[in-house]
Parts: structure tokens; sequence; C-alpha cells
């Protein structure tokens, strides 16, 4: 490509004709515009390919996102449910306790009715004889 310069004379300046080089010259500018027009169109292109992708991943995201609070409210879910049966076994466990306890008194005492059984018992055959 041939550069035009504007201050230096030209050696013909009496010839009608443009110079040949100027027209030479034209179509190279406008050929270079073309390959720039058409190398900006392509990166424009690429770049508009790389934004659609990456907004397609976003996308993704937000959807294995919305899953993944999906599985977080079930979790929550079956978390409450199970704290309701812990909560009825703890309470389920003091009742057994209170009966445990209820059953130990009940023990004491047939213990010690067998104890004064026996000495009634005693007394009888005393009084017997």
């Amino acid at each position: 490509m041939e550069l035009i310069r504007i201050n230096e004379p030209r050696e013909r300046e009496t010839s009608p004709k443009p110079p040949s080089s100027l027209t030479a010259m034209a179509s190279a500018s406008s050929s270079s515009a073309k390959n720039l027009f058409s190398d900006s169109k392509r990166r424009l292109a690429d770049r508009v390919a790389v934004n659609v992708n990456n907004a397609s991943s976003v996308a993704r995201q937000i959807v294995r996102g919305s899953k993944s609070n999906e599985i977080l409210m079930q979790a929550a879910k079956n978390f409450a449910y199970h704290e309701s049966t812990v909560d009825n076994s703890i309470q389920n466990l003091k009742k057994m306790e209170i009966i445990f306890q209820h059953l130990n008194y009940q023990y004491e005492a047939i213990e010690q009715a067998a104890v004064k059984l026996e000495y009634v018992e005693e007394q009888v055959k005393a009084m017997e004889r």
C-alpha cells in the first residue's frame, strides 16, 4: 500500500490524467476498509457468541441454584417432621420414666407388705398354739 504525501510537489503537474498510483491507492484503500469492516464484523460476531454462551452458563447456574434451593427446602421439611417425632419420643420416654418410678413404688410397697405378711403369719401361728 502506498501513502499519499500531501505537502510534496507532484512531478507531473501538467498531466491532465490522474496518476495510476492514485487509483491503485483508492482501490487498495477501499479493499482495506472492506477487510477492516469484515474483520470487525467477525470479531463482533465472536463476542456475541461468547456473551450468549456466558448467558446460557448463568441460566444453567440459576437453574442449578433453584434445584439446590428446592432440595434445601425438602431437607428443612424433613427435619421439621423428624423434629416433632423426636419431641414425641422424648415425651414418651419421660412418661415411661414416670411409669417406671410408679412401678418401683409399687414393688417396694409389695415387698413391705410381704414382710408384714410373714410377720402376721408368725403371729397367727403363735396364737394357734
